[in-house]
Formats: structure tokens, C-alpha cells, sequence
């Protein structure tokens, strides 16, 4: 197909939700030891899970009201939303001196992840020709993975050396706002382009559908569990929840405990971190190559396979209390595997599966069994790693990467090259 500057600036400026969501997502960890001093919070664990986790809610509140309202409003409406929520939570999350100003900033700014993070690649997918839709969507996954790494610099450059008292002081009182209003920039930017981009097309044809049941009512969750939508919702909700609970994400959570368990101490810990960052972010550009090239079903079965394979040999290495270089190639690798596969790919399905009538309400409720999936993997690693040793925690994602790929092998169909209607047809109405 020859190239469209036009749909390239549609889709990135569509997908830079994703940016500010991969920002957001990051940005905390670094400003959290500061707005911890800065709010005396730093002996409180439950007002510390308090700040980590309000943006959390604010992702699972927009996610469940974006698909109803997208239908309602329309994509472009709320995707000018979410970039203004962006603005105001960066800014508020800075400038606050309240704690509970603070989350409450941070509060609006994960309702705007959320119905972001729902109604980008189902936009991107309803302007994209059927031949480069895959890699049309792969652009969110390539933003968020950009706007991890943009945290990861911000921070670095903002925080100022701990060991002198004097900088000490500035990042309590100054550093972690910084951290928060760098984001401003990019909200902003965002707001601005919004303006220039379409209705999509898909929703501009439901709106003027001559039907009298498609004028008078939108679809919504009673429409959506239907019987003739069971197999594909049932699908959907699987392929969201497997790739939070696939387990790599905790890899960037919690990679202090990870790599502390493979011996390294906390210079090497840093370097192991940027190595994944940098691993994450190659290997997503390589997705946006081969999403079209080798399918969708075909890269969700590798990532499914390839994360079982490897999960089961960090575990066993860790069993055998293997240290040192093995370890960070066998880290290094799953994330390598899941930037190329499950990470692009769940979205690209889970924006083509579903019907032009329920697509904005069944990837609501997609995304919400996503962010569903994060919460319940953020919050048990903890207690299972406790429980059960690095090595009984990698074993179980293992097996749940195996039993994943078996459904996915029976069940998952390739949506490469077919516009949205020829999969409609294939997927709800094959015997007509």
C-alpha cells in the first residue's frame, strides 16, 4: 500500500495515550521516594499503597465507562477527554501540597489511561485498510513503551544526587514535581492534535444507520452478552486477562526483587533495568514489522509458547540458585518475547475481533479485565514470591502461559489482511 502521511499522523496522534500512560505508569516509581518524605508517608505502607494505587482505580472507572460513551459521543470526543484528564493531573499532581489533592490528581489522570488506553486501537483500527492495521495498532504498544523509557530519563535527569543534603532537600520539595509536570508537555501536545483528527468512519456509519433500532438505542452490555457474542467476548476477555497475567509486567515492577534474587546488587540492578528498557523498546519496533508479516495468531502463539518455555527455566534456574549473566538473557529474552507478541498483538486483536455495533462496549469491557488483570498480578507477586520462592512464582506463570496457548491454539483465529466486516462475518455470522 503506498504510504499515508495523513493515517500516520491520525494513528500516532490517536496512540499517544499510550505515551502518557507508559510515562504515568513509570514516572511514580521514580518520585516516590521523595513525595513520600514530602508527605511524611514514608513509615505509612498503607497510605504509600494509597498514592501507588489511586490512578489504578481512576484506569478501571475510565475503562468501564469509555465503551457506552464512545458509542454515545463518538472516538474523537473522548479521546480529546483523556487528553485533557492527562493535562490536569499533571499539573494538580505537582503542584498539590495535600495529600489527598494529590491523589485525587492522580485519580483523574488514571481515568484518562483508562479510556485511553480503551479507545486508541479500537480508533486506530476503525481508520487503518485491513493490510497494515496490525501495524497501525502495534503504534499504541510502540508509545507506551517509549513513554516508559521517557520516565526512565526524566527521572534520571530530574533526581539529584541523595547522598548531599542539600539535593536531598530539593528532590523532597521540588524533584518529584518536576517529575509529574514533565508530562504536561506531552497532555498538552496531545489536546492540540486531538482537534485534527477525524470521527472514525465506522462510527460516523452507525450514527447515520438507517435502521430504527441502531438510531433509537446503542449497543450496550445486555447486547453484548448475547449468545452469538459468548465465543468472542469469552476470547477477548481471555487474551486481556493473559497478557497481565502472563507475568511479565512484574518483571518491571518488581525487578528490584528479581534481580536481587540473581545476585545482583543494586549498581547491577540499575544496569539490568535499562538493558530490559532497552530490549522492550527494539523489539516492539521489530512487532510493527511483523504483525503483518507473520499474523496475529501466529505471534500470540509464540509469545504464549515462548514465555512458558522461558518461565520454566528461570524457575529452575532459581531452584538451583543459578546467579549472574544466565539470568539477565533468560529476563531479557521474556521481555524481548512479550514486546514482540503478546504486548502489540492483545490490542490488535482485541480491536478486530468484535462487531463495528459492540466494539466500543466490548473493548470497555476488555480493557477493564485488562486493568482487572494488573491490579490481581501487582498485588499477588508479593505474597506468592514470599509463599512459594522466585521459583514457584515463574513455574505457576509458566503453566499459565501453557494452558494459554493451548486455548489460543483452538480457539484464536487469524485476522490478518480482512477488513472488520469480512470478520464479523467469520467470527458471529459464519453460517450466512
Amino acid at each position: 500500500m503506498k504510504y499515508n502521511p495523513r493515517l500516520y499522523f491520525i494513528c500516532l496522534v490517536s496512540a499517544m495515550g499510550g505515551l502518557l500512560f507508559g510515562y504515568d505508569w513509570v514516572v511514580i516509581g521514580g518520585a516516590k521516594p521523595f513525595y513520600e518524605l514530602y508527605f511524611a508517608i514514608a513509615d505509612s505502607p498503607l497510605m504509600q499503597g494509597v498514592a501507588m494505587t489511586t490512578a489504578l482505580i481512576g484506569c478501571l472507572i475510565g475503562a468501564m465507562v469509555a465503551g457506552a460513551a464512545a458509542d454515545k459521543y463518538g472516538r474523537k470526543p473522548l479521546l480529546m477527554l483523556s487528553a485533557v484528564l492527562f493535562t490536569v493531573s499533571a499539573i494538580g499532581t505537582g503542584l498539590f501540597n495535600d495529600f489527598t489533592l494529590f491523589n485525587i490528581a492522580r485519580f483523574i489522570g488514571g481515568v484518562g489511561i483508562g479510556v485511553a488506553s480503551a479507545l486508541a486501537p479500537m480508533y486506530i483500527a476503525e481508520v487503518s485498510p485491513a493490510e497494515i492495521r496490525g501495524r497501525m495498532v502495534s503504534l499504541n504498544q510502540m508509545t507506551i513503551v517509549l513513554g516508559i523509557l521517557a520516565a526512565q530519563i526524566v527521572n534520571m535527569l530530574l533526581a539529584r544526587d541523595t547522598n548531599d543534603a542539600g539535593n536531598m532537600l530539593w528532590n523532597v520539595e521540588w524533584g518529584w514535581r518536576w517529575m509529574f509536570w514533565a508530562e504536561t508537555l506531552p497532555a498538552a501536545l496531545f489536546l492540540l492534535m486531538s482537534f485534527f483528527i477525524p470521527e472514525s468512519p465506522i462510527y460516523l456509519k452507525l450514527k447515520n444507520e438507517k435502521n430504527e433500532r441502531l438510531k433509537d438505542r446503542e449497543a450496550g452490555l445486555a447486547e453484548l452478552f448475547q449468545n452469538k457474542y459468548g465465543r468472542i467476548l469469552l476470547l477477548g476477555l481471555i487474551i486481556a486477562v493473559f497478557q497481565q497475567w502472563c507475568g511479565t509486567n512484574v518483571i518491571f515492577n518488581y525487578a528490584q526483587e528479581i534481580f536481587v534474587g540473581a545476585g545482583f546488587d543494586v549498581d547491577g540492578m540499575f544496569i539490568n533495568i535499562v538493558i530490559t528498557g532497552i530490549a522492550n523498546v527494539l523489539f516492539t519496533i521489530l512487532a510493527l514489522y511483523t504483525i503483518e508479516k507473520w499474523g496475529r495468531r501466529t505471534l500470540i502463539l509464540l509469545g504464549a509458547g515462548g514465555l512458558g518455555l522461558i518461565y520454566l527455566t528461570l524457575g529452575t534456574c532459581y531452584f538451583f540458585e543459578v546467579k549472574g549473566v544466565l539470568m539477565v538473557c533468560l529476563v531479557v529474552a521474556a521481555i524481548s518475547v512479550y514486546a514482540m507478541t503478546l504486548g502489540p498483538v492483545t490490542w490488535t486483536l482485541l480491536a478486530e475481533i468484535f462487531p463495528n455495533r459492540i466494539r466500543g462496549v466490548a473493548m470497555a469491557v476488555c480493557t477493564f479485565a485488562l486493568w482487572v488483570g494488573c491490579c490481581t498480578l501487582t498485588f499477588s507477586f508479593p505474597s506468592m514470591n514470599a509463599a512459594l520462592g522466585s521459583s514457584g512464582t515463574f513455574w505457576i506463570y509458566s503453566a499459565i502461559c501453557l494452558c494459554a496457548f493451548i486455548f489460543l491454539f483452538r480457539r484464536c483465529p487469524e485476522t490478518k489482511g480482512k477488513s472488520l466486516d469480512q470478520l464479523e462475518q467469520e467470527l458471529v455470522n459464519p453460517h450466512t
